[in-house]
């Protein structure tokens, strides 16, 4: 796809919308743009541009090629489709699909987002090319769970992004998704999704009503529902409740007592039991306990000794560690930790706020490194 646009035309665009359901009132609400603009766009009044093309895409998550972005993109798809075969799925291509999509998620922490959204698109284009392909009832099924998967994998990136607009739409796609196909796990994931979200943007009250929401919906033996909870006592500490905080943990404790590590610990949606630990040390950070700093340091310990490298984990941790040392009168020490993550380039928009804030703490105690710290953080990330 390039720049301009012209790979792509109206009835492109006016095919896509028109299989995923939706009326030109309902594309105009996800893309923001007005409904006579995408009129002039569909009946090529209008040229369409890059980011015409790119809200398309954002808005619909499965349905046309619009997501197939570069010829290796266009290959791999006619592969899909040629083992697909014409009018049936067959063969083992779902179980194909469903491993790349597991893939995908166990890639989260390590890869950058904006470089796995774009292996998303990639994927949402093969398997909307197989909603054309006659299947069973039970293929049908799973391939809507699939998509249901890849747009919720596909929100999260949005939400590290600081793509609101985006998230928003990959997550109600993958909301209906798992209604239509009766998935409780993946229902509950928006939910806590939506939660995280909202945590990061400050809006605590709806973090936890949204956790919650996840824990009624997620089958109870499952990483949504842990998940769930542990981000419902990230929610409590912002408000300061601290009596839901210690609950919220001690119930997380109680889940994870004696649960195995999955087989792929790096996967995003099944619960490691190693990260509990990495929450109880954020949960007591953000509250003020004392005791959030020997939480961080053991978790770095233990992450410097793992045999896989986790550095999204990594300086996440830094920045648990940074706080609680700010909150320890350490403000120094706070500095050098914080360097440590922001010189890591392995930061997020979504945590961009949390530097700010362990920064913010070190000025408040007269440590002159606050400005060292804010300063390359201004330099790596070019804000």
């Amino acid at each position: 796809m390039d720049s301009g646009g012209e790979n792509i035309s109206g009835e492109q665009l006016r095919a896509a919308r028109e299989a995923a359901g939706l009326s030109l009132s309902a594309m105009a609400v996800r893309t923001h743009y007005s409904k006579p603009l995408l009129g002039m766009l569909e009946t090529g009044q209008r040229q369409v541009r890059y980011e015409h093309v790119r809200a398309y895409a954002d808005a619909l998550g499965i349905g046309s090629a619009l997501f197939i972005e570069s010829a290796d993109g266009e290959r791999a798809a006619a592969e899909w489709i040629q083992r697909a075969a014409a009018s049936d799925i067959g063969g083992d291509t779902l179980e194909r699909l469903e491993l790349a999509v597991d893939d995908l998620a166990a890639s989260y922490p390590t890869t950058p987002p904006g470089e796995l959204l774009v292996r998303i698109r990639q994927h949402l284009g093969y398997a909307g090319r197989l909603m054309d392909s006659r299947k069973t009832l039970t293929q049908h099924r799973r391939l809507l769970v699939t998509v249901g998967w890849l747009s919720l994998l596909g929100s999260t990136c949005h939400i590290d992004l600081g793509e609101t607009s985006a998230a928003a739409a990959r997550g109600h796609l993958a909301w209906k998704l798992a209604d239509e196909a009766g998935h409780r796990e993946i229902a509950a994931w928006c939910l806590e999704t939506r939660a995280w979200q909202h945590l990061t943007g400050g809006e605590f009250v709806a973090a936890a009503e949204l956790s919650r929401a996840a824990q009624s919906r997620a089958p109870e033996d499952s990483s949504a529902f842990i998940q769930a909870t542990a981000q419902e006592g990230r929610a409590l500490a912002r408000l300061g409740d601290s009596t839901g905080t210690y609950g919220a943990l001690r119930r997380v404790a109680r889940l994870v007592s004696g649960l195995n590590t999955p087989d792929r610990p790096e996967h995003h949606f099944r619960y490691d039991p190693a990260k509990s630990d990495a929450y109880v040390a954020t949960t007591l950070a953000w509250l003020g306990d004392p005791a959030a700093e020997s939480y961080a340091r053991h978790v770095l310990a233990d992450l410097a000794g793992a045999a896989s490298v986790r550095p999204r984990r990594i300086a996440s941790a830094n920045l648990d560690l940074g706080l609680a040392l700010v909150a320890a009168d350490k403000p120094d020490e706070a500095a050098d930790v914080a360097l440590v993550a922001v010189t890591s380039r392995r930061l997020v928009p979504s945590n961009y706020w949390r530097v700010s804030e362990v920064v913010t703490g070190i000025e408040g105690r007269g440590a002159s490194d606050a400005a060292v710290v804010r300063e390359a953080f201004r330099d790596t990330y070019r804000l």
